[in-house]
């Protein structure tokens, strides 16, 4: 595999699964976390490596390291290798996604925002989600029975029981306190304003088609999806979060082997479920426009990442990154026409959000 993202969470389950069931890596993209690649590197021999920072190729024990975006994109190209694991964070693994199908890889995508922005412009006939709510409907999805809706749960984030009048005063500490594991810095910020999900819905309607989705907070992370049948009946995809079973699926693509352990539902008592309310989650006030709009993305997308780098800069508040998401969709409506349109865009956005007074 080409394995990009390989020192996050899903890289390293990733690199477990090649592990277990004795797959080669080929390529290692790795951020800024020079020792643990360093290891990786020592346990599965790439043949090359690629790094965010120039200055870091020198830290890298290995004899083939080269840097930046376009070392990615030359990496991918070259490589023999027909799968691609998609795990980099945010805008930056779009022009990845892009290559590797250019290239006629096999993708299996960690990298929701690549069809949030651009979704429009990706073939999904070779992409597999390893998200687990959208493995969940993946997994769910193998009947002939008429779907009337397709569903993902969301924890809730940092700030699900918190009194909403103290929202106003959440610190970034607060907000990187995720009640059901630990994620990178980003992914749990979105966790807490609900953007994450709402990229997620965003990412199964360019999957899975037209149709109706919508989301709901089930407290536990037990249940990962569930569909909705036009016969009135409903199934729901039950399994501990762990990222091994949906990405041994994406690179195999039958499993037999046990990945996760099996839920005992006598040990874990009620389930909980919620509603997920504009209040305490205002950028769920578009996701209806959003999910009938859905090249729109790219401007969310660019908004919240442009509106995150504030918040932990400690320009603005955490209750301001939804205020500055809404208003930059309330300000840009057009949807690109094409992919040099969705950068042009992403690049509007970020000047707009990051001059604006909060």
């Amino acid at each position: 595999m080409i394995l990009l993202g390989s020192t996050g969470s899903i890289g390293v389950n990733a690199l477990n699964i090649a592990t277990q069931f004795n797959l080669s890596v080929d390529t290692l993209v790795a951020g800024r976390n020079i020792p643990l690649l360093n290891e990786q590197i020592k346990q599965h021999r790439p043949k090359r490596v690629v790094v965010m920072n120039a200055e870091d190729c020198s830290r890298v024990d290995h004899s083939c390291v080269a840097s930046g975006e376009s070392a990615i994109l030359e990496a991918i190209e070259s490589s023999s290798s027909q799968h691609v694991v998609n795990a980099l964070v945010g805008f930056a693994g779009f022009r990845p996604t892009l290559k590797a199908l250019e290239c006629g890889k096999n993708i299996a995508l960690a990298n929701k925002e690549s069809l949030v922005v651009g979704g429009a412009f990706v073939d999904t006939s070779a992409i597999v989600p390893i998200d687990s709510e959208h493995f969940g409907l993946w997994y769910l999805n193998h009947t002939p029975r008429a779907i009337n809706r397709m569903m993902i749960t969301a924890s809730g984030g940092a700030f699900r029981d918190w009194p909403l009048e103290k929202l106003s005063e959440a610190t970034l500490s607060d907000a990187l306190r995720h009640p059901n594991w630990s994620m990178g810095q980003k992914i749990t910020i979105d966790s807490a304003s609900m953007v994450n999900k709402l990229f997620e819905l965003l990412e199964a309607r360019w999957l899975f088609g037209e149709g109706e989705y919508d989301a709901l907070i089930e407290t536990k992370s037990l249940i990962h999806a569930l569909i909705d049948y036009k016969d009135g009946s409903s199934t729901a995809h039950f399994a501990h979060a762990d990222m091994r079973l949906p990405i041994a699926y994406a690179l195999m693509g039958h499993v037999d082997t046990p990945i996760v352990d099996r839920i005992d539902l006598t040990r874990i008592g009620a389930l909980e479920f919620r509603e997920i309310e504009t209040s305490r989650y205002p950028v769920w006030e578009i996701k209806t426009d959003l999910l009938r709009n859905p090249s729109r993305g790219v401007i969310v997308n660019a908004a919240n990442e442009a509106a995150i780098k504030r918040f932990v800069e400690g320009d603005i508040r955490f209750i301001d990154i939804s205020k500055l998401i809404l208003h930059a969709y309330e300000t840009f409506h057009h949807a690109p026409e094409s992919v040099d349109a969705v950068f042009a865009l992403d690049a509007e956005v970020r000047r707009f959000i990051e001059g604006y007074a909060c």
